[in-house]
């Protein structure tokens, strides 16, 4: 069988390229501008285009027929068109990653599934994935085309541990605190409860799903069945790295409120909710999937990685300025309060 993958060098797709890879029965192609394609396995073979050039892209592609196209780096409606356009006939599955994050906020029952509405008021990527969600239904009930909709939650890997609150240099920094015996920023008082997925995980729903008669015009979230508040969260990545965990708790609203980051859309509008993920419906479609590795487990395997890895490392000094500032700001309102 035949896959070909837009994108394939990402957080969630590397992994799945990895694992198809391996296996005898799907001969895997990637569509991509080759700026990331060091580490593929060598018997991907690679299509260098961008993928908006559909001219080119069709000149490339030639008659090739495919029993699954994803695309893995479709955000907006015009992009899921063009798709449309350049692969419609010419392939019996096309699978496109959503987000989670599009589900309703606030959640009016914390247990999602997919039949739980999608809104999201507080982020335009989740609305833009929606939109995109939309387009196909409508392409798959109108025309036929044969779509699977995935929606990914908060998915890691080695490369970078999974934070709450963190600057636009990503997670090192809170890491870094941690390190340092620096207090953490957690939003809320920590005890929402929150899913992570590593990625080799999700990979194997995901594949599950490929050339799986039962996925046609369906949608599907792959995650893990362990949820963690995020107090559990950081002090398992304390206990990692053998220090002690000194949270200092700050509400979303304000985070929001005094930063600069995108805390109303990754925050206020996804991680400060609590979400528990049913997993039925894809364990209906792809019998024994089970998301085999625990949080702390994945956070040794990041470990290892990113303390090995210098380019892992990215330190972000205007973040840690502004947390020093938040807390300092919060330590001088309680004392005038109190006085």
């Amino acid at each position: 069988m035949k896959a070909l993958f837009i994108g394939g060098t990402g957080t969630i797709s590397m992994a799945i390229t990895k694992q198809l890879a391996r296996d005898p029965d799907w001969e895997l192609y990637l569509i991509n501008r080759g700026n990331r394609n060091l580490n593929l396995p060598e018997n991907v073979k690679i299509i260098e285009a961008d993928i908006n050039n559909e001219a080119l892209v069709l000149e490339k592609l030639g008659d090739i027929q495919f029993d699954c196209v994803c695309d893995f780096i479709g955000f907006v409606p015009s992009q899921l068109e063009r798709d449309y356009r350049i692969f419609n006939g010419r392939t019996k599955q096309f699978m496109y990653i959503s987000s989670a994050s599009a589900y309703q906020k606030p959640l009016s029952d914390y247990r999602i599934t997919e039949s739980t509405p999608l809104a999201n008021p507080y982020w335009e990527y989740s609305r833009n994935e929606i939109a995109c969600e939309e387009y196909l239904m409508k392409m798959y009930r109108e025309n036929g085309f044969p779509i699977t909709i995935i929606r990914p939650s908060h998915t890691y890997d080695e490369r970078s541990i999974p934070v709450g609150a963190h600057g636009n240099g990503g997670s090192w920094q809170v890491i870094k605190r941690m390190i340092e015996g620096k207090p953490i920023i957690v939003h809320g008082d920590g005890t929402s409860l929150w899913t992570l997925t590593f990625n080799a995980d999700f990979a194997k729903g995901f594949i599950g799903l490929m050339g799986n008669v039962h996925a046609i015009g369906e949608s599907y979230h792959i995650t893990s069945d362990e949820s963690l508040t995020w107090n559990q969260i950081y002090k398992i990545v304390a206990d990692a790295l053998g220090v002690e965990y000194k949270p200092y708790y700050v509400p979303s609203d304000f985070l929001h409120d005094v930063s600069n980051y995108d805390f109303r859309g990754g925050l206020v509008g996804d991680k400060s909710n609590t979400v528990v993920f049913d997993n039925s419906k894809l364990k209906r479609a792809v019998p024994g999937f089970a998301a085999a590795t625990r949080f702390d487990q994945g956070v040794r395997i990041c470990l290892d990685y990113i303390l090995s890895h210098e380019e892992c490392q990215t330190t972000d000094e205007e973040f840690d300025a502004w947390c020093d500032k938040v807390i300092d700001a919060l330590e001088k309102a309680k004392k005038a309060v109190l006085n």
